[in-house]
């Protein structure tokens, strides 16, 4: 993992089951730490894997977190932050976009761009502006979109079968029931979702983590695409006639990955490295295991799917967000 230990990182998520770990520095001591406090490679990791074995009991260590996820926001070259809020499959309506313009007038957010995954992404806000920011948009009903996060990002869609006369299924109303159900799940790294509809693929799916090509007889799932600095197109794991069926997939596919993938690997090596056959082996071919993925992903995600900002909002961590100036005094009176 680090120079902190000689353990690799699936020796150190196994002992953690095995052992019944229930913290960071009791791994670190029972495992023999040769540092006492860990260091910056090995405590984000060591986070996560106890927040993935012990969903609803081990509690989530912030400052073993990257200065993205502990701020709730992407930190910027000035210093500043962007906020993007969640739209749900790509869809918005007038009430999120007058939160959204308010929002940029009011704290004078120099740049709104539409991003990648089909969202708006608001440039240039303070530190200490970001409760207040976050409180105005959940007030529209809007929540975090984890764009600053190791965990699902965005599920882009087409308009599918509703508008589009290629469209062959409801692509749009499958990329929303992808988004609810997934939103808030940590992972080892950045995850993507996509749904097209139809083989010509506007919505991008064949590079995405898990993606679905909608076609006439059904859905056909891909995993492991990657649209970063070296792109993969994804591999075909399997095809499936509903989207019960789609979504379950997508569950026992995203927790194998969650929870035996390294840290900070995105699903195209982890694939790479597994094999696609072992995908397929595990989650298509092995229903006991399918099913047992999927019911623990399930699990976990009643714990997961509260929305940081509401949190930030209603004043928790208020220290995270104070500006220099307020700890000067502090820092005068110590000296």
């Amino acid at each position: 993992m680090c120079k902190c230990t000689s353990f690799g990182h699936d020796d150190v998520r196994r002992e953690i089951v095995a052992q019944g770990m229930r913290s960071i520095p009791e791994v670190m001591q029972m495992l023999h730490w040769s540092t006492p406090d860990g260091c910056s490679s090995c405590r984000p990791a060591l986070n996560y894997y106890l927040l993935c074995a012990l969903p609803g009991e081990y509690v989530d260590d912030q400052q073993s977190r990257f200065v993205n996820e502990r701020m709730h926001a992407n930190i910027q070259k000035d210093g500043t932050y962007s906020v993007v809020p969640r739209m749900w499959g790509g869809l918005t309506n007038p009430t999120e976009l007058r939160a959204i313009a308010d929002v940029v007038e009011k704290y004078n957010a120099p740049m709104v761009k539409v991003t990648g995954g089909q969202r708006l992404d608001i440039f240039g806000i303070k530190k200490e502006d970001l409760p207040a920011v976050w409180a105005d948009l959940n007030a529209a009903g809007m929540v975090s979109g984890h764009a600053y996060g190791k965990a699902l990002r965005t599920v882009k869609t087409c308009v599918g079968s509703e508008w589009c006369r290629f469209g062959t299924q409801d692509s749009t109303g499958l990329g929303v029931k992808l988004e609810r159900g997934f939103w808030g799940s940590w992972m080892p790294h950045k995850f993507k979702m996509a749904v097209s509809g139809c083989p010509r693929n506007c919505a991008e799916a064949t590079i995405k983590d898990f993606g679905v090509v909608c076609v006439d007889s059904g859905y056909e799932l891909h995993v492991g695409g990657n649209g970063g600095i070296h792109v993969r197109v994804t591999d075909l794991l399997v095809k499936v006639a509903t989207e019960e069926e789609a979504m379950h997939y997508a569950a026992a596919f995203v927790q194998l990955y969650r929870e035996e993938a390294r840290y900070l690997e995105r699903t195209a090596p982890w694939i790479e490295r597994v094999g696609l056959q072992y995908l397929k082996d595990r989650i298509v071919e092995d229903t006991e295991t399918r099913d047992a993925m999927a019911a623990r992903f399930w699990h976990s995600q009643t714990f997961s799917q509260d929305d940081p900002w509401a949190e930030r909002a209603s004043g928790e961590a208020r220290e995270q967000h104070a500006h220099m100036a307020a700890f000067k005094p502090r820092l005068e009176e110590i000296a």
